[in-house]
């Protein structure tokens, strides 16, 4: 089948060249990657960011990616896109209008935003309507319920959302906790399935090379991604200072992410509120801000330590643990959103209460002073995720949720007065109104 998946802020190039990506930018060039291997043709859209970037470029066999100008053609926050939804979504109906999908994928709510639009565009001119599957990667009350004052996301997201999720055809989430999440959002269940995101399982395997480890005498475990407060490396780093005062002097705490080098580190505002963080808690010496890894090497430091730990106070799905887990490294991980179905507590790593450092310094005191039972849930963890997390699994389950969705009789009717609704930012039951529900 033809699919085109629309990605509006994160390019799959990024992660395909190994630069700046993010987990959406990892999720989509993955995704298109392993479609396009079981035989299906993959056009992605984005924004395009840079004047010099051509029209179309042929990612992968089967992969080609598609930028569309919308606004001026420079990085621009996320948080700054809804404006441009229009025209995006006006490129997008543009490109389709010789050779349209069978089927469109949004990824995030601004992409379902743009999708919907793009696909009532041609429906408008005669066209038969394509169906829409929508992959939300983050839901905006979650992230209100937890950072309050400090979520940056646009206002319109409080109406567009809900009306994404309402008004697709079908809704992929990533963990069993985003159902719950969507149901209260006024999704239908009867439309969702939960299919989680996958692991490159030629990149992270147990066997390969090792960062080496200097000095040789010290323990190491290891953060991986943002380094924004949500994702809790303040607690991690607390953890630590707890175990260096119960004895432990031995364990440094690798911190990947944040700036490109660890000399941009040094500019980069979370890290330098890490720094605080750990001189405060007297153990700055022991914390290592190492700055962005590219993924091919990220297998080598993540072989190299004893233990990697997650601790978000929320996260919807959570791409580092299982990568962790690939290349037989033992986790410790929050008991939030997806990583509770992930990580398999006491099996393929250890939970603990969100926003609990004494409960993080306990568990990895306990994995640090039981090598064998770690070794053992480095074992199954591994195991866990061959035998559930290759994109190819991914891709096949996400194909019999178009499958699904093809084989419907019609297509959700969103009207033009939905759209216009939606991009003028109207409450939830005005934006309904115009699908033509009362």
């Amino acid at each position: 089948m033809k699919i085109a998946l629309v990605s509006e802020h994160a390019s799959p190039l990024a992660a395909l060249g190994g630069v700046d990506a993010g987990g959406q930018n990892v999720h989509v060039a993955a995704l298109a990657c392993a479609l396009a291997r079981l035989g299906h043709t993959v056009t992605v859209y984005t924004r395009r960011d840079d004047d010099a970037l051509p029209e179309r470029v042929v990612a992968a066999p089967g992969v080609e990616v598609v930028h569309i100008t919308a606004g001026p053609p420079v990085p621009i926050s996320k948080d700054d896109l809804v404006p441009l939804l229009p025209e995006l979504a006006a490129g997008i109906a543009a490109d389709w209008r010789t050779d349209p999908p069978d089927l469109v994928h949004g990824h995030f709510w601004m992409s379902g935003v743009a999708c919907l639009a793009a696909v009532q565009v041609l429906a408008d001119s005669g066209a038969g309507r394509i169906p829409v599957v929508q992959t939300f990667h983050a839901l905006g009350t979650v992230k209100r319920r937890h950072q309050g004052s400090d979520d940056t996301s646009p206002p319109e997201r409080q109406a567009l959302e809900p009306w994404v999720g309402q008004s697709v055809d079908a809704v992929i989430a990533t963990c069993s906790d985003e159902v719950l999440e969507l149901r209260a959002l006024g999704v239908d269940p009867r439309i969702v399935s939960v299919v989680p995101c996958g692991v490159d399982l030629g990149l992270f395997r147990p066997d390969g090379p090792r960062e080496e480890d200097k000095p040789r005498n010290r323990t190491r475990v290891a953060v991986v991604g943002r380094l924004v407060p949500r994702k809790g490396v303040d607690l991690v780093i607390a953890a630590v200072a707890l175990l260096r005062n119960a004895g432990r002097d031995d364990l440094d705490l690798i911190i990947v992410g944040g700036g490109r080098s660890q000399e941009e580190m040094g500019l980069d505002p979370d890290g330098l509120r890490l720094k605080r963080t750990a001189a405060d808690h007297g153990v700055a010496a022991q914390v290592i801000l190492r700055g962005q890894v590219a993924q091919a090497q990220l297998p080598a430091l993540l072989r190299s330590v004893s233990v990697v730990v997650c601790a978000p106070w929320y996260e919807p799905f959570g791409i580092t643990p299982l990568e962790a887990m690939a290349c037989g490294v033992p986790v410790v991980v929050a008991a939030v959103g997806g990583l509770t179905d992930s990580v398999v507590d006491g099996v393929t790593g250890i939970h603990v209460p969100p926003r609990d450092p004494a409960a993080i310094a306990m568990a990895l005191g306990h994995l640090l002073d039981h090598p064998d039972e770690a070794a053992r849930l480095g074992r199954a963890g591994h195991a866990r995720v061959q035998s559930r997390y290759s994109w190819d699994l991914i891709a096949a389950a996400t194909v019999e949720v178009y499958r699904s969705v093809l084989t419907m009789a019609e297509p959700k009717a969103v009207t033009s007065a939905g759209v216009a609704a939606a991009f003028a930012g109207q409450p939830a039951h005005v934006v309904a109104a115009g699908r033509g529900e009362h």
